[in-house]
């Protein structure tokens, strides 16, 4: 996993691992942390847009909360 660089400093988002059709996120806190959201569950669009929030460090964890992709697996 790759370490969400957090610009803001108050993102519940710690790391992520972009995949080619799909993305897996950890989040700080709660009883399931990791989610794994994928073309299928979630759609490419929206997968794609939240690569590229992970590489931004921004946005991710609002795109998150306001969208409410599927996703495929939580841990």
């Amino acid at each position: 996993m790759i370490p969400y660089e957090n610009i803001s400093g108050n993102s519940g988002v710690v790391a992520y691992d972009a995949k080619e059709e799909g993305i897996t996120v950890q989040f700080r806190s709660g009883r399931c942390t990791v989610y794994t959201y994928t073309y299928e569950s979630a759609g490419a669009d929206a997968v794609e847009m939240m690569k590229s929030l992970a590489q931004q460090g921004h946005g991710l964890n609002s795109y998150i909360s306001k969208n409410k992709p599927g996703y495929s697996e939580k841990h």
